[in-house]
């Protein structure tokens, strides 16, 4: 049984472009981290969820966290339109980084890592910003922005795998891939 330990439905979409067959269990590991660099701060959170589905219910058990970073700052789910609205300033014409922690725990082993993609945003107007905040799509998303929304309109470029801004790197499908797991 190969388990997906998340309640995203963008790493459940991923996920199943390429494997036909897997549960989905939402993880209850705690998601208070003191860490503070991006990648060390990503794994643990997905070691922790694997780990956590992994108690429960066996198999083969997929965790995963995404945050997006700039300048060695963390930048999480908004917590009101205020917060979205300073996260986008601060990403407006930058370059920043989006690092998604992997775990896979099979057969009682461990197999993880760091997936990190750099993202350039165009120059944002207040006007660009305000009018996206209103559609309530960043108000769920690490960052406040989704890629594969209306946000993607921001993207001057991508340097690395674009599904990992999405949230799922294809590192994790080429690792099951490695494991046994039929993929395709």
């Amino acid at each position: 049984m190969l388990v997906l330990a998340s309640a995203s439905p963008r790493r459940r979409e991923i996920l199943a472009m390429f494997i036909r067959e897997f549960e989905v269990i939402p993880s209850r590991a705690s998601e208070e981290c003191g860490l503070e660099d991006p990648a060390e701060y990503a794994l643990e959170l997905a070691r922790r969820k694997a780990r956590e589905v992994y108690g429960r219910v066996g198999g083969t058990v997929i965790g995963a966290d995404t945050v997006v970073s700039i300048d060695g700052r963390i930048l999480g789910k908004p917590g009101s339109k205020e917060e979205a609205f300073e996260m986008l300033r601060l990403l407006s014409g930058k370059v920043h980084r989006v690092t998604t922690g992997y775990c896979i725990i099979h057969g009682g082993m461990e197999i993880s890592g760091v997936v990190i993609t750099e993202v350039k945003f165009r120059e944002l107007d207040d006007d660009i910003i305000e009018a996206y905040i209103e559609t309530g799509e960043p108000m769920d998303k690490a960052g406040a922005y989704g890629v594969q929304g209306k946000a993607g309109l921001f993207v001057e470029w991508i340097r690395g795998d674009y599904y990992n801004v999405v949230g799922f790197p294809l590192e994790i499908v080429w690792k099951l891939r490695e494991l046994g797991f039929e993929v395709m």
